[in-house]
């Protein structure tokens, strides 16, 4: 069991779902990526088929040589329950890294033990965390409904970028909205001043996929 999340093995195994695939039925396999221990006993991960039997450090390679450009940040002052959702989206649309700004530790129950599989860095501060996206050239872009934000859905995301989320009901803090080239409102018709941060960060993440990313490859 994992002590943080409370969910699974080391292998991020969860015997009480019933997913997955039993022990290897045939042949014995001559595969290096593959894991013997999964093959002679099973392998109830939370992964899509292709990597049934993989080893974890197999996958981790596999879905390096295919990274998405964009990066995801969320800061977390006040240890945002949000960012396990954040951390599981980013590796559904293969998000280069997730980025935490501030607190170190997070609740990792929400990320249903992707955070396996996807990088997540930390800066302490938003000055180490800007001076981390500038070094490396990348655009820093705010999204929040604040006064003087671009409507989102008429504006062309960079390719390679930074999408940063404000804590939950705070909303992005004065640090990030000086750092940032640009903050981004998304459209909103109801009563609610704001949608929940993991809403937001998916569908920040599913605009930067139609605009830049082979979408026929997503549904292969």
């Amino acid at each position: 069991m994992d002590e943080a999340t409370g969910v699974g093995d080391a292998n991020g195994v969860d015997e009480a779902t019933g997913v997955g695939v039993g022990p290897w039925d045939g042949p014995w396999p001559d595969d290096a990526r593959l894991d013997p221990n999964l093959l002679r006993e099973g392998d109830r991960r939370n992964v899509v088929d292709t990597y049934r039997y993989w080893r974890h450090d197999a996958i981790v390679a596999d879905l390096d040589e295919r990274r998405h450009p964009f990066h995801v940040a969320i800061e977390n002052w006040q240890h945002d329950f949000n960012i396990g959702s954040v951390v599981r989206t980013a590796n559904a649309f293969l998000a280069r890294e997730v980025h935490i700004v501030g607190n170190r530790r997070w609740n990792r129950r929400g990320a249903m033990v992707t955070d396996r599989y996807q990088h997540v860095r930390h800066h302490p501060t938003v000055v180490e965390f800007a001076g981390w996206a500038r070094g490396e050239g990348l655009p820093v872009i705010g999204i929040d409904n604040l006064p003087g934000s671009v409507p989102f859905e008429t504006y062309a995301l960079p390719r390679e970028c930074v999408l940063v989320f404000g804590q939950e009901s705070v909303g992005l803090s004065d640090a990030v909205r000086e750092v940032a080239d640009a903050t981004l409102a998304i459209a909103q018709y109801g009563s609610t001043r704001s949608i929940n941060a993991g809403a937001a960060a998916a569908i920040a993440m599913h605009a930067w996929v139609r605009q830049h990313g082979d979408v026929e490859a997503g549904h292969r």
